[in-house]
């Protein structure tokens, strides 16, 4: 039996994608970090020092346990897309991404019991078709860009949006799953 998993993340997409490969964390512990970009921060950098902070918040109480924290951060050219704050923003990010190629950076870092830290940044490039006003329009009003980064979630209703995924899709769901096991199982950590 190896030391316990805490997954540092509050979003229910990432234990999800655990569960489906068949990682079921003993804990799920939100990290309560800062994640506002640096100033000049590029997207990729920002995806690696927002995980990092995470897996170093909650290794701190619990360094008894393999620490597993991600942060997704979607990119179009330098500019980053957080998670929009209210509608018109939400809106203003579609449009940008509408017609357009972008990509997610999935900041990943392990923190095993010993101290061995682990710290990937996987990149997926997405394409979106060219969206109307009545399509951007109607995926606010649904509400799913709700706490999304970038406003949109591909696993939902803005799948409809996207032409190409080159790269990991669970990467823009929220966790590279290929990466992170890969991670965990270099680290010794099975259940």
């Amino acid at each position: 039996m190896t030391a316990p998993l805490i997954l540092a993340s509050a979003s229910p997409r990432r234990l999800q994608l655990l569960d489906q490969i068949g990682i079921v964390p003993a804990q799920v512990i939100p990290a309560e970090v800062d994640e506002t970009p640096l100033p000049k921060e590029l997207p990729a950098q920002q995806a690696k020092r927002v995980a990092v902070l995470k897996a170093e918040a909650i290794a701190k109480n619990h360094s008894d346990s393999f620490i597993l924290a991600a942060d997704t951060v979607v990119g179009c050219g330098r500019r980053i897309l957080p998670k929009a704050e209210n509608e018109a923003e939400a809106r203003k990010f579609l449009t940008l991404l509408s017609g357009r190629r972008h990509r997610v950076y999935g900041g990943v870092c392990l923190i095993a019991p010993d101290g061995h830290r682990s710290v990937k940044v996987v990149q997926t490039a997405v394409v979106f078709k060219p969206l109307s006003k009545g399509e951007i329009d109607g995926y606010i009003a649904d509400g799913e860009w709700q706490d999304k980064a970038g406003a949109y979630a591909i696993q939902g209703k803005a799948a409809v949006f996207v032409r190409q995924v080159v790269g990991s899709y669970s990467n823009v769901v929220g966790l590279p799953l290929f990466e992170s096991n890969a991670m965990l199982r270099g680290v010794g950590y099975h259940d």
